[in-house]
């Protein structure tokens, strides 16, 4: 046990600290700490076979294939736009000195009418060339009817 002498004015103090319910509590708490620890691993490995794909026993027939999705990008060069649908490259080179947007637009409204439930479309850009050419471009693709646009960074 321990205990704390104190001299003072008066009589001298003994005083004894009972440590047992400290060292009760403290074992109580180690103990939950190494349970929730365990559990918490547990649920890991569960969850991680199940994303990874973990037969269901459940299921009777296969998913459905992924069909092939088409890409549609745009890059943005100093030498004009390279409209990629699928595996189909388009070159529009720049018109007098300046882009092609009124181009961009009638090849975008020709990709929409011919996948209507195409929504997403990618865009990169060169560095060089100034922000406002990439809102143009984006408002093309809205004009198109485009809606879900991503852009990449880094040089095309």
């Amino acid at each position: 046990m321990s205990e704390v002498q104190e001299r003072g004015r008066g009589r001298p103090k003994n005083v004894e600290l009972n440590l047992v319910p400290f060292i009760d509590l403290m074992s109580v708490l180690i103990t939950f700490l190494l349970i929730t620890a365990v559990w918490t691993q547990v649920t890991m490995i569960q969850l991680g076979s199940s994303v990874y794909g973990k037969k269901n026993p459940d299921a009777t027939e296969p998913p459905p294939p992924l069909s092939e999705e088409l890409v549609l990008k745009l890059e943005i060069l100093e030498s004009g736009y390279v409209l990629t649908v699928g595996k189909e490259k388009m070159k529009l080179p720049l018109i007098d000195g300046g882009f092609d947007d009124s181009g961009l637009i009638a090849r975008l409204e020709r990709v929409k009418k011919m996948n209507p439930n195409k929504n997403d479309a990618v865009l990169t850009m060169v560095d060089q060339l100034p922000y406002e050419r990439l809102i143009r471009s984006m408002d093309a693709f809205l004009m198109a009817g485009f809606t879900q646009l991503s852009v990449l960074t880094g040089s095309p």
